[in-house]
């Protein structure tokens, strides 16, 4: 019960989850680049870095809620102060040479719903260095994560990198036709820890989603059957929303994969036992979670020469985390019910063992009482929240 309630973080109504920047570099004939900058600009004037999941998190979360109220007018006088900063965390360079960007202008919407997200776009621009053969990106580690994508002039994603803060990006070869220096089993990995990482530690919505599944019945096999069938249905949507065929506001998906939560919570504590129907149930919610993740892949924006191998490591990523989480509480229930004042027999702290340990212990006539229906009324409590939450804005 305690390693669910560290994983959960409360979402309060005003609060903005920190996306990363999305940063778009196109390459004009006449030797120039531009590179665009979508961005939350008020969390990057309030100073609220990488730290924080989301903006209620921050120290400086009255500062942001302040700077979403401000107009345009206003919102730009600060930017125009907070340029120099902004420029000197950007390290954008061709070959071994640092370029100096000129920030041409920023796109900021009105104010608007100050529960709604705004994001900025900042153009920046320079020449090409004479020779150069290849450009790399590095975003400050304080400003977060960035998204970074080559694309050509007509919007054709070349290549896309998702970089954790202050990781600097690999070469981009520009001649002759800015061709990623990436093999596919690069792509591969890179997409593979992408889909991982978006599980653990990102997606707490996804992390009880599973753990209200693993709760139900905790043998081996129907829990895969399970698991699988979700990483099936989430792989459909994803690829035709991708693709442009299904499509759902994130106002419509959020609140019902929230919702997704409490129906199988409460299944747990209703039902009793694993049913015929589950696993069609698991892969109906399955197909609303494949949405949700179509959103951030979205952001990235896939290559068109990778497409297709992005997106099923991408789904490998996600299918690894979600065993991460079964395989990390089979062995909290080992662990747990190790230390028990009934049972002393010396067992050595090994991985194996100890999962083991937890599939045996969750075959006990007292594990519902104990584990099934308290764990379950839980996770069903925060989805509910989060039902609402989302929804409320």
């Amino acid at each position: 019960m305690l390693c669910i309630l560290g994983l959960l973080v409360a979402e309060t109504g005003l609060a903005h989850r920190l996306r990363p920047a999305i940063v778009t570099v196109t390459f004009d004939t006449d030797g120039r680049y531009t590179a665009a900058l979508q961005l939350n600009l008020e969390a990057l004037l309030a100073g609220i870095g990488p730290e924080h999941e989301d903006t209620s998190q921050a120290p400086q979360a009255a500062a942001y809620d302040e700077l979403r109220e401000l107009p345009r007018a206003a919102l730009q006088a600060r930017l125009d102060k907070f340029a120099p900063r902004l420029l000197a965390g950007i390290a954008l360079r061709f070959d071994d040479r640092p370029a100096s960007p000129q920030l041409l202008q920023a796109e900021i919407p009105a104010v608007g719903d100050i529960a709604i997200e705004r994001l900025t776009t900042i153009t920046l621009a320079g020449d090409i260095p004479p020779g150069s053969r290849v450009m790399s990106w590095r975003y400050e580690p304080a400003f977060g994560d960035s998204v970074l994508r080559i694309a050509l002039p007509d919007g054709t994603v070349l290549r896309a990198d998702w970089l954790t803060a202050g990781t600097a990006s690999t070469p981009f070869e520009l001649d002759p036709a800015l061709v990623p220096v990436r093999s596919t089993a690069d792509v591969f990995r890179d997409y593979t820890v992408l889909g991982f990482t978006h599980i653990l530690p990102k997606g707490l919505d996804h992390i009880l989603f599973v753990l209200g599944i693993f709760l139900l019945s905790a043998r081996w096999r129907p829990l895969l059957v399970q698991v699988t069938a979700f990483t099936i249905a989430h792989s459909i949507t994803l690829a035709l929303s991708l693709y442009g065929l299904v499509s759902l506001p994130g106002t419509v998906v959020e609140p019902l994969i929230a919702l997704s939560i409490v129906y199988v919570a409460v299944e747990n504590i209703l039902i009793g036992e694993l049913r015929a129907w589950r696993t069609w149930v698991v892969f109906g919610f399955g197909l609303l979670h494949g949405l949700g993740f179509a959103g951030v892949l979205k952001d990235l924006g896939l290559p068109t020469g990778e497409f297709l191998p992005a997106l099923i490591a991408f789904n490998v990523g996600v299918e690894l985390g979600q065993l991460t989480v079964i395989g990390a509480a089979l062995l909290a229930v080992g662990l747990w019910f190790s230390r028990r004042s009934w049972y002393r027999t010396q067992l050595t702290v090994i991985g194996a063992a100890l999962l083991a340990v937890g599939l045996w212990f969750s075959r006990r006539s007292w594990y519902r009482t104990r584990v099934v229906i308290p764990g379950s009324a839980l996770i069903a409590a925060v989805g509910a929240y989060w039902t609402v939450a989302r929804i409320v804005g």
